[in-house]
């Protein structure tokens, strides 16, 4: 049984890192988080020792090395900005570390956490649960199979509905999240690159509080990209039926809908990680690279080869409707 640490256990995505440590016959010994409301933390590891003040987390865990107990596992689920951060404190604790996505904001993080992972010896790894999602497998084997001279046209969208509290929170301020395209899209675009190969051309059409899109070029695909958080941007056939996610790829005009199946992917990952094939520093970089630009661009609009709903009108800013 591999002992673990957990960083961020009050956040969003934390359950599906908890389940999927217990899943795999593993156990959470410490968890940290600034917010006390873990009661999850009972439904899974009750006797995991909980921290709300770094400073005691970090003489824990380095208390439990001193006793010959050291932590096998750190899993980072804190907000984007401090990801570099708490995992050079894992790899500083001879931890191997597994981070939610995005694993950081810039590219030359990954350079330095490279460093640490040669002086430490161990190493880092990110959670790219649509590399293990059954419909993408089959569609990179498909591609992989065609013509290998082929460029594919591709539509990407993925609309998931977010509430007023998201401007409020962490996720909000792009220098803590990286905004719309770091924030809910990074795993696709790792997705694009891991099926269709590196990527020549970046452009961004729009990059907004709400939405983001632009295009892309791979080696063998031309990527029009939509994200949005709106949930007015949803089909009337999603909204009916009360679902407020969808995620779509259309290629070459062939509709690959995949808005299911994302359950146990994290539970997923975690086998692939233990057995010792997860997904690396190297392998993580080219969707940083590609998030990073977006971030730093300056929108071209409107024109061009852009997607359909990038016409779309934007919603208002919440905090432009006379809120105090």
């Amino acid at each position: 049984m591999k002992k673990f640490a957990l960083i961020g256990a009050a956040g969003y995505i934390a359950p599906r890192h908890m389940k999927a440590i217990k899943d795999t016959g593993n156990t959470v010994v410490a968890a940290l988080d600034k917010f006390d409301s873990v009661g999850v933390l009972d439904s899974y590891f009750p006797d995991s020792d909980f921290f709300t003040e770094f400073e005691r987390f970090d003489r824990h865990i380095e208390k439990l090395r001193i006793m010959n107990k050291p932590i096998d596992f750190i899993s980072v689920t804190s907000p984007n900005y401090l990801h570099d951060s708490h995992i050079r404190f894992g790899l500083r604790n001879y931890a191997d570390v597994i981070c939610e996505k995005p694993l950081v904001l810039n590219p030359w993080n990954i350079d330095s956490l490279g460093v640490m992972e040669k002086e430490f010896g161990k190493n880092v790894y990110n959670i790219f649960q649509l590399r293990l999602h059954p419909t993408i497998i089959g569609l990179r084997e498909k591609i992989k199979k065609g013509d290998k001279n082929k460029v594919y046209d591709v539509d990407l969208t993925y609309i998931t509905s977010r509430g007023n509290w998201y401007y409020s929170s962490w996720k909000g301020d792009v220098q803590k999240s990286g905004g719309i395209a770091t924030n809910i899209g990074v795993h696709f675009f790792d997705m694009l690159s891991w099926i269709f190969g590196s990527l020549s051309i970046n452009i961004v059409h729009i990059n907004e509080h709400d939405r983001a899109s632009g295009y892309l070029e791979f080696e063998n695909a031309r990527v029009r990209w939509y994200l949005s958080i709106n949930q007015n941007n949803l089909p009337d056939k999603v909204k009916s039926d009360g679902n407020r996610t969808f995620r779509l790829i259309e290629i070459d005009g062939e509709s690959l809908e995949f808005s299911e199946g994302f359950t146990d992917l994290h539970t997923k990952s975690y086998q692939h990680i233990l057995e010792g094939n997860g997904f690396t520093l190297m392998e993580a970089k080219p969707a940083i690279d590609i998030v990073h630009s977006i971030r730093t661009q300056v929108p071209v609009g409107i024109n061009g080869d852009y997607h359909p709903l990038a016409k779309t009108p934007s919603s208002i800013h919440p905090f432009n409707k006379g809120f105090i």
